[in-house]
């Protein structure tokens, strides 16, 4: 964010619905966090803040609502940037095929929807959710602010219904993206393999960058915000 602000860009980063008490539908209700609206919000945050077209950046979950995104409203995107989650296609074929053992490197997907997850993560001052993090080389400072948010019931249960009412995430349809796009993917990342990786160029039919970053796992912000940020910032100048 501070990058992308000092390089004239205004950058909104918003709570996304669940991980905010005012603005959290009841998690049992899982058509509040189903795809549409997820994207919807997109489309409304935009909206609110006057931006007909914007370029669009996420990570993860928010990276798997930005293809989506990206997909049915190209006319809205200027650009897309996604960070460690591969394009939901190319996810699908890797998860089928079980390339790179990525069946195994999606099995959190299968246990967030056991209703004692959230009680799990967060016994013992949330030591599974701690050391599932740390694990994943999420520096001590993110964990603490990431826990700030998530380490209480009623958010942790709305994060994991978005994993409930998505239902496999390897069963989910979405279309070819035509905006330009930058996919950034750490080749240490414990969830995503290299074939899940590479095949997201597939279903790019505009100009695109993959860049795979040595040695980084999952959470890059988190890792290396500094080469995160100069690929951010050399992608945005070239889809201006």
């Amino acid at each position: 964010m501070p990058a992308l602000g000092a390089a004239g860009y205004r950058a909104i980063a918003p709570d996304q619905r669940g991980y905010s008490p005012g603005v959290r539908p009841d998690p049992k209700d899982l058509a509040g966090y189903g795809i549409d609206r997820l994207v919807q919000d997109v489309l409304d945050l935009a909206d609110a803040a006057g931006a007909r077209a914007f370029h669009l950046i996420g990570h993860d979950w928010g990276g798997q609502v930005a293809w989506c995104t990206a997909s049915r409203h190209p006319d809205r995107v200027r650009s897309l940037a996604v960070l460690s989650r591969p394009h939901p296609a190319a996810f699908r074929r890797a998860f089928k095929e079980n390339a790179d053992d990525q069946q195994h490197r999606s099995r959190h997907h299968k246990a967030f929807h056991d209703p004692n997850t959230a009680g799990m993560l967060l016994e013992n001052d949330a030591q599974r959710l701690r050391t599932s993090l740390a694990q994943n080389r999420v520096p001590p400072a993110s964990i603490a602010e990431y826990l700030s948010v998530l380490g209480n019931p009623a958010a942790l249960e709305a994060a994991l219904a978005w994993y409930r009412a998505a239902g496999a995430l390897a069963n989910m349809e979405v279309g070819v993206v035509t905006v330009p796009t930058l996919y950034l993917w750490g080749d240490a990342d414990a969830s995503v393999g290299r074939a899940a990786a590479d095949g997201t160029a597939e279903y790019v039919k505009a100009p695109y960058q993959f860049v795979a970053l040595p040695g980084l796992g999952h959470f890059l912000t988190d890792e290396a915000p500094e080469p995160v940020s100069a690929a951010l910032l050399q992608h945005l100048a070239r889809a201006a």
